[in-house]
């Protein structure tokens, strides 16, 4: 097998990513992340179990656990998951959506979501100042 990559392949333009207004797309993307991230989780809990014992599958299923967690992964999320994906959609979608707005163009989601942890009062400005 060769390790060589081809120049074309070294040359080629990185992209940015495109905004889309395509939500099928982005739930996609959000379920995978979330299938992923239940994965990894799943991997740290099982790393201290033991393969070996009366019941364990010794060094195949040390092979195999990796591929076993991805599936548990994958189907953890599909029957609705850990609740990840409709906030990465969400996210994805909002960035997409304020990356496709001309420079200086004042953010829609800033407009229409207050910040109330920002907020000082103006009695309370006034008392702080020296």
């Amino acid at each position: 097998m060769s390790t060589e990559i081809s120049t074309a392949t070294m040359n080629a333009p990185v992209r940015a990513p495109a905004a889309t207004s395509n939500v099928a797309r982005a739930q996609k993307a959000g379920k995978e992340f979330e299938g992923v991230f239940v994965s990894q989780m799943l991997g740290q809990m099982f790393s201290g179990i033991s393969t070996d014992g009366p019941f364990g599958g010794g060094q195949g299923e040390a092979m195999f656990r990796s591929l076993m967690l991805d599936e548990y992964g994958k189907q953890i999320s599909a029957q609705g998951g850990i609740g990840l994906a409709s906030h990465i959609t969400t996210q994805l979608l909002k960035y997409q959506e304020a990356a496709g707005q001309p420079a200086g163009a004042p953010d829609k989601a800033a407009q229409t979501k207050p910040t109330q942890d920002k907020a000082v009062p103006a009695k309370a400005a006034e008392d702080s100042a020296p």
